[in-house]
């Protein structure tokens, strides 16, 4: 009897700590920069949504301004301290990627909750190394009454750069100071818009540059004639004459601009005209940017399906997204619109469901573990095209030379 009851106490005990050891929660740590500040309080909000939903998974937030955060991170990554869950921006998870300190999340994830192209911007060989979280983009915007008083239509869907330069040039003959067309010629909007046309500046292997390439002389060729052509349709630094490409729209003398959806609440305030949006037309497909904030996890993390879905719920939680929506801190990764009609109601600009279709066509940057210094390179020499005579070619060749003198693969 004495060992009946012995037995039965030890399988009492053995029992409460399993079921205890069952119910202690997992601890993930997040390091996090976008919330730091003014949106700390809304970051803390989504973190008790999503550990109200999944009792057994606690977040140890650990938020750091943007001027610190990546150095922190970078020291603690080195020193085998990296957290579960960290977020980066575009260009440093892309470093961060290619030296292999983001995990593959493939299967982890819940890919139907996003939009094709930025699950394709935080893919590399059809595997997943990062969830998106939040994001701004750049759309053509339109002014209504130029193109009236031009008698031509309003940019559409089909859209291509041929026929951005028919209507430029149309709105370009209304006057001196009435001009068609703005984009600058900048690093991101090149690697963006040579997408466009097949091309891009690294092979796909990532083996060799490819920034002289024919496809990508096409495009930077018409980029320049814009700008410099017999008939330019983009007002030069001089012709500007102190004027940003933003007051030019304000002012209604200029008919379409590219420029990033934040662009909105200023042209809402400031335009005494119609103006709407469209997707932006590419030079053949179309391109168009992805500024974002992703959400990777470490390899080396003893916890990955528990961060994994913690990263999840940050980009696809219906709860944690409407917290992002009244906030107004940027907008969520999701494909399903119909969470959104509280964005989508905001008027102007009525099409502005072209925000979230401009994500089935995310261009994201060059995926380089020096990536800042190939920026360097490359928008040192795009920013003296306006004024000088070389050519698209030329312009190219010393960017291809000067980027495998420096190295950078």
């Amino acid at each position: 009897m004495k060992k009946t009851i012995a037995l039965f106490l030890m399988l009492a005990l053995v029992l409460t700590l399993t079921v205890s050891a069952m119910a202690e929660p997992v601890t993930i740590t997040y390091a996090h920069f976008s919330g730091a500040g003014a949106q700390e309080e809304t970051l803390k909000k989504m973190i008790a949504v999503f550990e109200e939903k999944n009792p057994d998974i606690k977040v140890d937030l650990q938020v750091t301004g943007y001027d610190d955060y990546f150095t922190k991170l970078a020291t603690t990554v080195g020193g085998g301290n990296a957290p579960d869950v960290f977020e980066m921006n575009m260009e440093n998870y892309l470093a961060y990627m290619l030296r292999g300190a983001c995990a593959d999340l493939t299967g982890l994830v819940n890919t139907e909750n996003y939009s094709a192209g930025t699950l394709e911007a935080v893919s590399s060989d059809g595997k997943l190394y990062a969830v998106p979280m939040s994001f701004s983009t750049c759309v053509l915007i339109y002014n209504k009454a130029l193109f009236d008083q031009a008698g031509i239509s309003y940019p559409s869907a089909e859209w291509t750069w041929a026929d951005i330069q028919t209507a430029a040039e149309a709105i370009r003959a209304l006057g001196d100071d009435i001009w068609g067309f703005y984009q600058p010629i900048s690093y991101n909007e090149f690697y963006k818009s040579v997408k466009g046309n097949g091309g891009s500046l690294l092979k796909e292997d990532y083996s060799a540059f490819t920034a002289n390439s024919p496809e990508n002389v096409e495009v930077l060729d018409a980029m320049i004639k814009r700008v410099r052509g017999e008939n330019h349709v983009q007002p030069t630094a001089e012709e500007m004459a102190g004027r940003g490409d933003w007051d030019l729209f304000t002012e209604g003398k200029l008919g379409m601009i590219i420029t990033g959806i934040w662009a909105f609440p200023t042209f809402t305030e400031k335009c005494a005209f119609d103006w709407d949006i469209v997707v932006e037309p590419g030079y053949q497909t179309k391109s168009t940017f992805f500024f974002a904030n992703v959400n990777c996890v470490s390899p080396s993390s003893t916890k990955k399906e528990a961060a994994a879905k913690f990263a999840d719920a940050m980009g696809s939680d219906p709860d944690i997204v409407q917290l992002r929506l009244d906030a107004s801190w940027e907008l969520p990764t999701i494909a399903d619109q119909g969470k959104l009609t509280q964005y989508l109601e905001i008027t102007p600009p009525s099409n502005r469901a072209a925000v979230f279709d401009s994500m089935d066509y995310a261009a994201a940057p060059p995926a380089l573990k020096e990536s800042g210094a190939a920026s360097e390179i490359i928008g040192n020499v795009l920013s003296t095209l306006e004024m000088n005579d070389i050519t698209a070619q030329e312009a190219l060749d010393d960017i291809q030379s000067q980027l495998e003198d420096a190295a950078l693969l």
